[in-house]
């Protein structure tokens, strides 16, 4: 077995710097939406089925858009339909498959609370930022996602 590669000092301070910084806006940003009665997970499964055609996902196909086994968004369903804001159906296509979908009170809270997640991304994180560095953090990461999405 050969030696490690460590990590030079330049590269120990970016890698730290990230996920100090990925920490603590995940952190941030949950705490925000606690004050709604959501968590950062419950919002991330609320966009996606707001934004998907007739409001309904596949379980498969959200667990993958929210990088979650399908074990651990099958829990976060279940909690999200306690509170009304997801339901799942049976799909009649597949009989193995199932649906998550929005429910009326999922499409009302999502309505209500996204001016505010909105507002606060931008506040710690957008507006604190030029276009040209958003641009290159879009550029240093989305071939870092892809690659990590193919050994999913």
């Amino acid at each position: 077995m050969s030696a490690p590669r460590w990590l030079s000092s330049a590269e120990q301070r970016a890698w730290r710097t990230h996920l100090a910084l990925h920490k603590l806006l995940m952190h941030r940003l949950d705490r925000e939406l606690q004050e709604h009665s959501l968590s950062l997970n419950d919002y991330e499964i609320l966009v996606n089925l707001s934004e998907s055609q007739g409001r309904r996902m596949r379980m498969s196909d959200l667990a993958d858009a929210t990088i979650q086994s399908r074990s651990r968004l099958s829990h976060q369903i279940s909690r999200m339909e306690a509170k009304g804001l997801v339901k799942r159906e049976d799909c009649r296509d597949d009989r193995r498959g199932t649906f998550a979908v929005l429910t009326d009170e999922g499409w009302e809270t999502i309505q209500r609370v996204a001016p505010f997640h909105v507002a606060s991304v931008r506040e710690h994180f957008v507006d604190r930022l030029t276009d040209e560095q958003l641009e290159a953090i879009e550029a240093a990461y989305a071939p870092l996602v892809e690659q990590l999405k193919k050994l999913r």
